[in-house]
């Protein structure tokens, strides 16, 4: 075999050799992509490199198979949306008192479906996983709460808290809790509907009052 030929047949098995590592490559940044959804764009903007990024994606879904994740009994669910409605009920008058217990009851939901619940960044990571759709209500909701400790947060805030509160809550959950959401003032009554128009035969069968 001559030099040349075998240059290019070097050349020839480095382009296979990179197109496949490069194809791998592709593939792995698409299902972290695929399973993180927006949570893939934060963690490369936090970290500053993709690399890092993805290692630390991969990270997370090795300490997530090791949990030992259970779905809840339908008894569960049920408790779980009876002490939502109480938490929404208890906005109503106590908005500052409720926001807290709904972080209490998403915390208490997040162990029951098995996983921990330590340091707040932990659990983030954790729960990034399976319910990376849902955790910037989390952020969100988590923010609001913290504010409301110092009393800086208003009722519109603590409002917005509960609705975030409640993505989470039904993401884990499995269902939507409640049909309504909290609101802060009270619905208005719908109009009464206009009477029919009078038509021919009404104003015949009408008696006559000019007598």
């Amino acid at each position: 075999m001559s030099p040349i030929l075998t240059i290019v047949l070097i050349i020839v098995v480095l382009v296979v050799i990179a197109a496949i590592v490069y194809g791998v490559q592709t593939g792995r940044r698409k299902k972290l992509q695929s399973t993180f959804g927006p949570e893939y764009d934060r963690v490369v903007a936090d970290t500053g490199n993709r690399t890092e990024a993805e290692k630390e994606l991969r990270e997370r879904e090795k300490r997530h198979a090791e949990l030992e994740l259970t779905e809840l009994s339908p008894e569960s669910q049920a408790r779980y949306r009876t002490a939502w409605e109480e938490v929404q009920i208890q906005f109503v008058d106590s908005p500052a008192e409720a926001v807290g217990t709904a972080d209490e009851l998403v915390t208490r939901l997040i162990a029951e479906r098995g996983y921990p619940t330590g340091e707040y960044d932990d659990r983030l990571a954790d729960l990034s996983v399976e319910h990376a759709s849902t955790l910037q209500h989390y952020r969100d909701a988590h923010e609001i709460s913290e504010r409301n400790k110092g009393g800086s947060a208003s009722t519109e805030d603590l409002r917005q808290a509960l609705v975030h509160y409640r993505a989470l809550f039904a993401d884990l959950l499995g269902a939507d809790p409640v049909s309504t959401t909290p609101a802060t003032t009270t619905t208005v009554p719908d109009e009464a509907p206009a009477p029919a128009p009078r038509t021919a035969a009404d104003t015949d069968a009408a008696p006559d009052k000019s007598r």
